[in-house]
């Protein structure tokens, strides 16, 4: 492998190829979620997004597109990152656990008529899947981006939008993707509304 040439075409069909199928397994699941999402914001709620590593990053990124703007000047959409407040994440995991870091700002932050979007390659990781069991109970909507089978949060949310893959780099990828014309679905329904 050292010294060989990467195959960036290899690399280009495959992302393409876990796009397609997810399309045609999950398009109905993608569109049912932004439906919900947008409605959620158009009656007044806000969304909460989370992940931990580069899913925190694309947490992040995401509700930059909708706080800020994504293509389209309009007014701003409601919309936290559960991954920048330091104090609260590391209070929390020295207090309590690091299992408890989305759950306890879910609690804390949401409320019935909210959405919470949860990334997290593996589906696994135990602090996405206590934050989505936490904001069900509270009566928020729920959906997760994850890999291939969804893992533990997958039958845990509403919408599973797992991409066909257990390739971490790839289903990190494939997500941006998604984030993107989740956020550009979003924008376009609601960037002219006035919300309440």
């Amino acid at each position: 492998m050292k010294g060989e040439k990467m195959d960036y075409q290899d690399r280009i069909g495959r992302l393409q190829q876990a796009l397609i199928i997810f399309f045609a397994e999950r398009e109905g699941v993608f569109s049912g979620a932004a439906d919900e999402m947008c409605g959620r914001v158009q009656n007044g709620g806000k969304i909460l997004v989370f992940g931990n590593g580069g899913s925190a990053a694309q947490a992040q990124h995401f509700a930059a597109e909708l706080v800020n703007k994504f293509l389209i000047d309009r007014q701003p959409l409601p919309c936290i990152a559960l991954t920048t407040d330091t104090s609260a994440l590391t209070s929390i995991a020295n207090d309590l656990s690091f299992d408890d870091v989305f759950s306890r700002q879910v609690e804390a932050l949401g409320m019935e008529g909210d959405a919470v979007l949860g990334i997290t390659t593996s589906g696994n990781s135990a602090n996405v899947v206590k934050a989505v069991r936490s904001a069900r109970e509270c009566g928020m909507m729920t959906a997760v981006l994850t890999g291939e089978g969804g893992g533990k949060v997958g039958s845990t949310a509403d919408y599973c939008l797992d991409v066909a893959s257990s390739h971490t780099p790839l289903i990190q990828e494939a997500h941006l993707f998604l984030l993107h014309l989740l956020a550009e679905e979003i924008e376009r329904r609601l960037g002219k509304d006035v919300l309440p």
